[in-house]
């Protein structure tokens, strides 16, 4: 049982009992009168004490905390207590916010914090620097009325985390950033801006420097390859020893050739960023000639099916398009044993437009599937140059579909087979009547 403490409503109601023994014979009505009073004695201190506490609420400070009496005084003890662990935590805190700030300032990078709104809640200097804001100024600001601009409005509305936008920037044409959404919280978003200037230069100078190296061997190639094979046709006029060399040498010149191509086209995709032009593609046509060339990489030692949907046609660039659909057939040519099915399908799923390749190969390790569209990288490098790949065939595949705002699906299990699939967006859709 908890203590009773002689305080001061005990006292009164001592004092009332014993005013009502003595008085109790004499006259009840100054009995009742001073009963009454003590307990109003009493109400009227707990009005003083809450009146008190009233006061202290509004400018709460440990030092001016009242000692109270009777049931006030635990009252406010609790109240000391609690308030000095409130104050330690929200010192605590206020150091840990500190330092976050701190950090936050000290990355390169800008990063913005974004409300539901999507206004602006924080930022660091270097998101103000990049983006031309100033947190001062433009805080609960939504962010697409500082940064007008609709790829960007796109990207911010898509509510899609699993990817990046680059922009150039709106002050000096010369700079570039990627821009990458990341959610937190119940319903707000980071907003991280990386200036990727020097790396797109860099890119810039690779790229062109491999089409340039490219461009300088074709010409000599192409002299090369037409004399190996005017020479491979003059059989009598060398030494049956000879020959084997002779067409050794013609194989591997061809082999350049096709990697010179490759890497021109390749160059030639990654410098026009530029979305493809949306001209409609006979898509019957184009397959006839799909299947026509698919028979002659294979030899015709495969089972080549092709299923279209003659209902529907593309919009986007042809020989772009017609280059990604054969090296997605060859390179299924290229990793199925001889024999094996491979099954080529144009259809539409919820008015998207898709192509996809189906075989029967020997299938890839579930963690090699992401770096499949690197240039030069090969799941089995000499199989790959035995059968006259250049590692950058899904490379050309993946900016042609960057081109062409489509998505390109991966899955493959080890001995089991493959499945790309290349998804095309509405509007890229045409429906024949």
């Amino acid at each position: 049982m908890q203590d009773i403490r002689w305080n001061t409503f005990w006292v009164l109601l001592l004092v009332s009992f014993l005013s009502l023994i003595f008085w109790g014979f004499k006259s009840l009505e100054v009995a009742l009168f001073f009963f009454i009073s003590c307990i109003f004695v009493y109400l009227l201190s707990h009005v003083y004490w809450i009146y008190r506490l009233n006061k202290w609420l509004k400018n709460p400070n440990l030092s001016t905390i009242p000692n109270g009496s009777g049931i006030w005084e635990e009252i406010f003890a609790i109240l000391y207590r609690e308030y000095r662990k409130q104050k330690k935590s929200k010192s605590e805190l206020t150091t840990t916010l500190g330092r976050f700030m701190t950090a936050a300032e000290a990355i390169p990078d800008g990063i913005i914090a974004l409300n539901q709104n999507n206004e602006i809640e924080w930022c660091n200097k270097p998101s103000e620097k990049m983006l031309d804001i100033q947190l001062t100024k433009d805080i609960n600001q939504p962010i697409n009325y500082l940064l007008r601009e609709t790829r960007f409005t796109e990207y911010l509305n898509d509510n899609k985390y699993d990817g990046t936008l680059k922009l150039i920037s709106w002050r000096n044409s010369g700079r570039s950033f990627e821009i990458l959404l990341v959610p937190f919280g119940v319903s707000q978003k980071l907003l991280i801006c990386r200036d990727i200037t020097q790396i797109e230069k860099n890119d810039s100078i690779k790229r062109d420097f491999i089409a340039n190296v490219s461009h300088e061997l074709k010409t000599p190639l192409t002299v090369i390859v037409g004399f190996l094979e005017t020479l491979s046709e003059m059989k009598n006029e060398f030494n049956v020893k000879t020959l084997p060399y002779l067409q050794m040498m013609l194989e591997q010149s061809d082999r350049m050739k096709k990697l010179v191509e490759d890497l021109l086209q390749l160059s030639s995709i990654e410098s026009n960023a530029a979305p493809a032009e949306k001209k409609e593609i006979d898509m019957t046509e184009l397959f006839k000639k799909l299947k026509k060339d698919s028979e002659f990489l294979s030899r015709k030692s495969h089972k080549i099916n092709m299923s279209i949907n003659k209902n529907i046609a593309l919009l986007g660039h042809e020989k772009e398009i017609y280059s990604a659909f054969l090296n997605l057939i060859s390179n299924a040519i290229r990793y199925t044993k001889k024999g094996g099915n491979i099954n080529a399908i144009w259809d539409i799923k919820d008015q998207k437009p898709f192509f996809e390749v189906q075989d029967s190969g020997i299938g890839i390790d579930e963690k090699l599937i992401p770096r499949l569209t690197e240039r030069f990288f090969r799941i089995d490098a000499d199989r790959s140059r035995n059968s006259g790949g250049t590692g950058l065939g899904l490379s050309i595949v993946k900016h042609i579909c960057i081109r062409h705002q489509a998505q390109i699906e991966i899955y493959s299990q080890i001995g089991k087979g493959s499945q790309f699939k290349i998804i095309f967006p509405q509007e890229r859709l045409s429906l024949k009547k």
